[in-house]
């Protein structure tokens, strides 16, 4: 747990970003309940997204432990959002690169992650399902510009989710809605007490 600790530690510096500027911080908390269908994993993570449409990145971290299963892929879906044939459920496709993120952990039940991506590259997106869904809604955009608009957007708006998959549960063990972070003391709230988990796994 050394490891996850490291990342806790290294997430607190993370600022929390100002209503009024880009770069604009994104978290959520990961578990099994909030899955859809819900499931009873012990699995639990948080995940952070930062998204610059100045600098057109985004970069993602997420820290997890405790799965059921193996993790076979993980990335962000969003909900009522381009290619979503039913938007009554809380469930959506996926936006960004398939089959996982470029480096995610496999093969684990506990790991931890950061990358950035550029959005203006297709390969950051699910290329061509999320690609060609958004260029069909924002004509007047070149169809990378029209993906990075649609996942933002889908951020911004609550309409997107952090889901990490594993053997047991190949359509997602834990998982969470992006929200934005509100304040300082939030972030350091969550993060505090992520970093406090990872001192506890590691005395045990």
């Amino acid at each position: 747990m050394k490891t996850h600790l490291g990342i806790a530690l290294v997430l607190l510096t993370l600022p929390a970003a100002p209503l009024t500027a880009a770069p604009f911080t994104y978290y959520t908390s990961l578990s099994g309940p909030a899955e859809a269908p819900p499931n009873a994993s012990p699995g639990t993570g948080w995940g952070f997204v930062t998204i610059d449409s100045e600098a057109n990145t985004m970069r993602v971290q997420a820290i997890f432990s405790g799965l059921i299963g193996l993790v076979s892929v993980a990335h962000i879906h969003v909900i009522n959002g381009p290619n979503d044939g039913n938007t009554s459920d809380t469930a959506g496709p996926v936006a960004t690169r398939t089959p996982t993120f470029l480096g995610f952990p496999s093969g684990v039940t506990a790991g931890n992650y950061d990358a950035t991506f550029d959005t203006l590259d297709a390969s950051t997106y699910n290329n061509p399902s999320w690609i060609n869904g958004s260029a069909a809604l924002n004509p007047n955009l070149t169809p990378v510009e029209a993906a990075e608009l649609e996942l933002f957007e889908g951020i911004r708006e609550g309409r997107a989710y952090l889901n990490i998959h594993s053997n047991v549960f190949p359509g997602g063990e834990i998982r969470g809605f992006l929200q934005p972070v509100p304040e300082p003391g939030t972030a350091w709230l969550a993060l505090g007490a992520l970093a406090l988990a990872g001192l506890r796994k590691l005395r045990r």
